[in-house]
C-alpha cells in the first residue's frame, strides 16, 4: 500500500510541475495579431515589394497573385483586411487589401505589390507607415488609390 501511494504522489507531483511550468512559460498578456480599427496609433514598418517572380502564384488567402493590383502582405493583419501605407520619406498614402503573408526577413514588416510601391515612389526598402481603414471608409479611400493597369 505504501507503495501504491508513493507512486501516485510521484505521479500527481510531476504532473502538477510540469503545469507549472507551462503555465510560467506562457506569456503574461495576449498580443493583438492585428491592427483593429478603432486604434488610434499607427505602427512604422519597414516594407519591401514584390513582384514577377510572384505573379500568378496562390497567396495565403487562396487567389492568384497579381502585381498589378494594390495589395500588400503582411505577417498577423486580417486577411482581405484594409490599411492605409504612407511613405515617410515622401509623404504619398495608398490603400492595399492584405491579401498575403509575409515577408519571411526579419527586418521587413509588410510587402507591397509592384503596383502599391509604384504609387508610393518605393526604391528598395522603404520605412512606412500603416493605419487601420474602417470598412465604411474603404470605397471612398480606394479611388484615391488607383493603382495601374498592366497593358
Amino acid at each position: 500500500m505504501n507503495k501504491l501511494t508513493l507512486a501516485v504522489v510521484v505521479i500527481a507531483s510531476s504532473y502538477f510541475f510540469n503545469l507549472v511550468g507551462v503555465v510560467e512559460a506562457a506569456p503574461r498578456h495576449v498580443k493583438k495579431t492585428h491592427v483593429s480599427s478603432h486604434q488610434k496609433e499607427n505602427k512604422v514598418l519597414t516594407a519591401s515589394w514584390y513582384g514577377a517572380a510572384f505573379h500568378g502564384k496562390r497567396t495565403a488567402n487562396g487567389e492568384k497573385f497579381n502585381m498589378y493590383e494594390m495589395t500588400a502582405a503582411h505577417k498577423s493583419l486580417p486577411l482581405s483586411s484594409y490599411v492605409e501605407v504612407t511613405n515617410l520619406k515622401n509623404h504619398r498614402s495608398i490603400v492595399v487589401r492584405i491579401n498575403d503573408r509575409g515577408p519571411f526577413h526579419s527586418s521587413r514588416s509588410m510587402d507591397l505589390s509592384l503596383a502599391a510601391a509604384k504609387e508610393l515612389g518605393m526604391k528598395g526598402t522603404t520605412p512606412v507607415e500603416i493605419s487601420p481603414v474602417a470598412q465604411d471608409q474603404v470605397s471612398s479611400q480606394l479611388s484615391r488609390s488607383k493603382g495601374f493597369k498592366n497593358s
